[in-house]
């Protein structure tokens, strides 16, 4: 239970130098969103990078589902 109180102790400290302090204040704004760029830009590749499994995948399954539909025109005509 003392853990708890540790971590708010850190919080309280954290938070009151945030109210005091325009500069600490805008650290904390620019560092969380350069957290919040880095997590995009890591989101990105994960999903479009071609050696990624998940992006062949989805290439694949795109793939598919247009030699799908051109089979069918072509079936139609």
């Amino acid at each position: 239970m003392e853990i708890y109180y540790f971590w708010f102790f850190l919080f309280a400290i954290f938070a009151y130098f945030i109210v005091t302090d325009e500069s600490v204040a805008k650290a904390v704004y620019y560092c969380s969103k350069i957290i919040q760029q880095k997590y995009l830009i890591f989101r990105w590749w994960l999903i479009y990078n071609p050696a990624t499994p998940w992006a062949k995948y989805s290439m694949y399954r795109r793939s598919m589902k247009l030699a799908k539909e051109l089979e069918k025109e072509l079936k139609s005509k």
